[in-house]
């Protein structure tokens, strides 16, 4: 796929769900969202750089009409789901409109963030030279209420995936907006300490009882299901993980060889060998790196 289909940002055709929900697929590489109110028209994530956020910015200006201003939500601060926010905000916005996250997310717009990108340039310099990291302009704790007139967004902290990650739930439509905190086919932790937090926000994200969810890296049709096929995936790991420390197997070993002596490859999970191969292969080194963080945390939660 060349670079031009790969950050093309199209609408996904509705598919009978409200449509005031808009899904914006940016190439293969994430979903975002607007979200139409009465009063607003909801940019929630500005994807990965100016040329696709401009493509999200083509879908939303048509509804920019009957009052509606714009407002900007980010997730997190995660590369492909903030890094157009500069066409919103400062010298670059060709859209002025407010951008809204966590303090935690605002506070990863620094370090961090400039080694990722100088990383990202270094191998794509087309893709990346022209993104301009923005921070956001409105800043929430841990919970904040938008009342759009007939639709409401309940914005929350959800963390695991990252410590600033929030998702999104639209009681009228009975929707949640997952974001990253759920995702086909895991969502990621890398820490030992975010494994029980990611798995914390899966159990809260079920109990909300929602009958649509949608996901930035998952089909519009996954539903609720997978869900709970997250959560069934991280009991899975944490019973192989500590069925090995009976064992007494050695993490000194090779990330393939630690898979098969624990007896749980990524094949497995996926549940079948040729679907495996066609997912991109940061989600077989994500459950490598899961049993590695799972074996240390059932260490440290043996006793």
């Amino acid at each position: 796929m060349d670079e031009t289909s790969a950050d093309e940002v199209r609408l996904v055709p509705n598919g009978d769900w409200d449509p005031r929900l808009l899904i914006c697929r940016c190439g293969p590489t994430v979903d975002s969202f607007i979200v139409l109110t009465t009063r607003y028209v909801i940019v929630i994530d500005t994807l990965l750089n100016p040329a696709t956020a401009a493509g999200l910015l083509a879908i939303a200006r048509p509804h920019l009409r009957d009052g509606r201003t714009p407002l900007v939500i980010n997730t997190h601060a995660d590369w492909d789901h903030c890094w157009g926010n500069q066409l919103f905000a400062g010298l670059d916005a060709v859209l002025p409109g407010p951008i809204i996250a966590t303090e935690r997310c605002a506070a990863r717009f620094g370090a961090e963030m400039d080694r990722k990108l100088a990383q990202l340039r270094a191998t794509e310099p087309d893709r990346f030279d022209q993104v301009r990291p923005t921070a956001p302009t409105i800043q929430f704790e841990e919970r904040l209420v938008i009342d759009g007139g007939d639709l409401t967004l309940e914005l929350f902290l959800a963390p695991g995936h990252t410590d600033d990650h929030i998702a999104i739930f639209v009681p009228e439509l009975a929707t949640l907006l997952a974001g990253d905190a759920a995702e086909y086919p895991f969502p990621f932790a890398t820490t030992v300490e975010s494994l029980p937090q990611l798995r914390s926000t899966l159990r809260m994200l079920t109990e909300l009882q929602p009958e649509q969810v949608l996901y930035c890296h998952a089909s519009e049709r996954s539903g609720p299901a997978l869900l709970q096929a997250n959560i069934d995936y991280f009991d899975r790991l944490e019973a192989v993980c500590r069925g090995a420390l009976g064992r007494c197997i050695s993490m000194d070993v090779s990330d393939d060889d630690l898979e098969r002596r624990l007896g749980w490859t990524f094949a497995q999970v996926i549940g079948n060998e040729q679907e495996a191969q066609t997912l991109p292969e940061m989600y077989l080194h994500g459950h490598r790196t899961h049993l590695r963080l799972m074996i240390q945390w059932a260490q440290d939660n043996s006793k």
